[in-house]
């Protein structure tokens, strides 16, 4: 356990402070105790007509000016996103006993940013994403992997252009909340609200 875990009860281990800067102190923790993808976070969409709608992703990108994701446009969420541009993450961190919540508008991120990290990936996974019709119904896997294969004739090196219809969404939040797991479920909660004016206000919140 950390040194926050085992604080005395009922000090704070969330304080009002900048909530960019408590997400970057517990990423950073993350990144040393998950093994597998501490970037990973849950994105909830909804649907035109309000049904909710959630699935894993991965954080490519944040900072002050937001929390960036990529994905195809012509997906199941790209449509989601497309309808209603309002959208609600989760990151789960068990190890560290720590969950934090933001909810926010979203808006495309700029071609040069898309291009830039699309072409850090590794050639096949650029392969693979050019070639995918995410979302849409798949007759077998192999149809797949065959459409992988010719587009990996026509780009040998890998190197396939990004395709106009994948991008990446960066989330503005309007709301954060962390929470910090404590023995007999007394856990703790804090909820961040933007003010408008750049700043945030902050309350904790009953477990």
């Amino acid at each position: 356990m950390n040194a926050e875990q085992n604080s005395p009860e009922g000090l704070d281990a969330i304080p009002h402070a900048d909530p960019y800067g408590i997400f970057e102190s517990w990423f950073a923790q993350a990144r040393e105790s998950e093994l597998n993808d501490p970037n990973a976070m849950a994105l909830a969409t909804a649907t035109p007509d309000g049904l909710p709608s959630v699935r894993m992703v991965l954080l490519k990108g944040h900072g002050p000016d937001g929390f960036v994701f990529y994905t195809n446009f012509h997906s199941r969420k790209g449509g989601e996103l497309a309808a209603n541009p309002h959208v609600a993450l989760l990151f789960h961190w068990k190890s560290l006993r720590r969950q934090i919540r933001i909810e926010g508008p979203i808006a495309q991120v700029s071609d040069a940013e898309a291009d830039t990290y699309f072409n850090s990936r590794h050639p096949e996974s650029r392969l693979g994403s050019a070639a995918s019709a995410q979302s849409r119904p798949l007759p077998d896997r192999q149809t797949y992997l065959d459409r992988v294969a010719l587009l990996r004739a026509d780009y040998p090196d890998g190197n396939v252009p990004r395709p106009a219809h994948w991008s990446g969404y960066r989330v503005t939040p309007s709301a954060i909340e962390f929470w910090q797991d404590r023995d007999y479920r007394l856990h703790e909660r804090r909820r961040f609200v933007a003010d408008g004016q750049g700043g945030w206000t902050s309350s904790l919140l009953y477990p």
